[in-house]
């Protein structure tokens, strides 16, 4: 597979902060381990800042795809909240290097200069995931709220958990605990007779 400069500074970049963690990196690490020139690296990225924020906002989209990309528009309540948390402990367990990146290393302060893209992208996963929600709402299969606290409810327990796995504290398999984490969605969204 054919690759780019650019392609590979941002692979090169993704393994010196997981290596080394976002302080420890270097624009110098990150040019030896791409072989690339100092040049190559300022032609695209202005900083090792700008290259942590666009590496986030390729992974966030990356991520976002998988989340939405599990919906199937038919599926009912239990279903669709089986498959959402499902899809976030297989990304996670999948793209391992990535999740450290996005849920570990990433930090606010060098992310402030792409929050406006990072907040488009967060809309289009919610008017992804509002496709399959709304006439489930409307039904009375799920339990009205922001999407943003449907989102804290599907994914935040198995958050925890996830970040436990990434960091080393706990070391069973994220995707071992899906029935009951789905299980506690469940409880936590659908309406009483969808449970």
């Amino acid at each position: 597979m054919v690759t780019t400069v650019r392609e590979d500074l941002l692979s090169a970049g993704l393994a010196v902060f997981d290596r080394e963690g976002f302080e420890g990196a270097t624009v110098a690490a990150i040019r030896t381990r791409a072989r690339a020139s100092n040049g190559s690296f300022f032609h695209f990225f202005g900083s090792k800042k700008e290259l942590a924020g666009t590496l986030f906002l390729e992974i966030l989209q990356r991520y976002h795809l998988s989340l939405v990309r599990a919906l199937d528009p038919s599926s009912g309540s239990r279903e669709g909240i089986a498959r959402l948390v499902r899809a976030h402990l297989d990304w996670v367990v999948n793209n391992r290097r990535e999740a450290r990146f996005l849920f570990e290393i990433s930090r606010a302060e060098w992310t402030e200069e792409v929050r406006n893209a990072q907040r488009a992208q967060n809309s289009r996963l919610a008017e992804g995931v509002e496709r399959w929600r709304a006439p489930l709402v409307a039904r009375g299969e799920l339990l009205p709220m922001t999407s943003t606290l449907f989102f804290s409810q599907i994914i935040g327990p198995a958050q925890v958990f996830c970040r436990a796995w990434l960091s080393g504290r706990d070391r069973s398999n994220p995707r071992e605990q899906a029935e009951i984490l789905i299980a506690c969605a469940i409880r936590a969204l659908a309406s009483g007779s969808a449970r």
